[in-house]
């Protein structure tokens, strides 16, 4: 067996779908089917029972996940180690970093440390980069119910609805709950900030489709095939022409928060705790 065939295996099991899975590790529901069948061959048992819509795991495969789960902790754990002596500071983030204020903690920080670069890199999955190795600290907008992990909230951001141009939303200054209840909406129930539990029960959105990345989420918008909501950092980061940003009055903001290894924090990470504060409050 190989690490890409636990990868695989396990987000299988957390995605609930051999598609979600592949969107999550950007290969084909081909390949991750042919690493979760070089998994069960390598150990000769069967690890997921799969039907036509989801898939469950067996009581072999249940002890199975927990094995892979540490192994691949370990290995995080082994990059973490690595990026000590890295010669820049990996900021992760699943959708759009620190929206407006991006630009001025990389400044802030550029002068402050000006022998250790402040990269953020993109990773759309529940830690934003984090679990996987390939970030050291990361911003997210949903609260990781992880142990493994400390927080700091940085602050909190608004709420804007998106609808394409031609969209007589578009034509209003501002949007409420109700207005986008009318139309079908696109999420990402993984890392994504909208939930129907937003809405009033009976009064929500039909959500049309599930998108694992701002491009197709937009794309999606700008065709007039969704509406969607988000917070005002994917507003400021990702203009599109044919896509409107109007900001929900009526919606609770979204608390945004930087995350760490609890066991592992990285260098300088009061600075960078204190650089984003300041920022979100400017």
């Amino acid at each position: 067996m190989d690490l890409r065939q636990l990868r695989a295996f396990v987000a299988v099991v957390d995605a609930g779908t051999f598609t979600d899975a592949a969107r999550e590790l950007d290969l084909t529901q081909a390949s991750v089917s042919r690493a979760i069948a070089a998994l069960e061959a390598s150990l000769g048992v069967r690890l997921l029972q799969r039907s036509t819509r989801h898939v469950a795991l067996t009581s072999t495969g249940t002890q199975v996940l927990a094995g892979a789960r540490r192994v691949l902790d370990e290995v995080a754990h082994l990059h973490r180690i690595a990026s000590q002596s890295s010669t820049e500071l990996r900021i992760g983030y699943a959708w759009s970093a620190l929206g407006k204020h991006t630009r001025r903690v990389q400044k802030a920080w550029a002068a402050a440390h000006p022998g250790l670069p402040l990269v953020f890199v993109q990773s759309n999955s529940l830690t934003a980069g984090l679990a996987e190795g390939t970030a050291d600290v990361a911003v997210v907008r949903k609260a990781l119910d992880d142990p493994r992990f400390e927080t700091a909230l940085l602050g909190t951001e608004r709420r804007y609805g998106v609808v394409a141009t031609d969209n007589p939303l578009a034509r209003k200054r501002s949007l409420k709950l109700a207005d986008l209840a009318r139309y079908g909406i696109a999420v990402d129930d993984r890392t994504g900030t909208t939930t129907l539990d937003l809405w009033q029960p009976g009064k929500a959105p039909a959500v049309v489709r599930n998108t694992h990345s701002v491009d197709e989420w937009l794309t999606l918008i700008a065709a007039g095939q969704a509406v969607g909501m988000t917070s005002e950092a994917t507003a400021s980061l990702n203009p599109r022409p044919g896509v409107a940003y109007r900001a929900v009055v009526d919606a609770p903001p979204i608390p945004v928060w930087l995350a760490w290894w609890k066991d592992q924090p990285p260098q300088h990470l009061t600075d960078l705790i204190t650089l984003a504060c300041d920022a979100c409050r400017v």
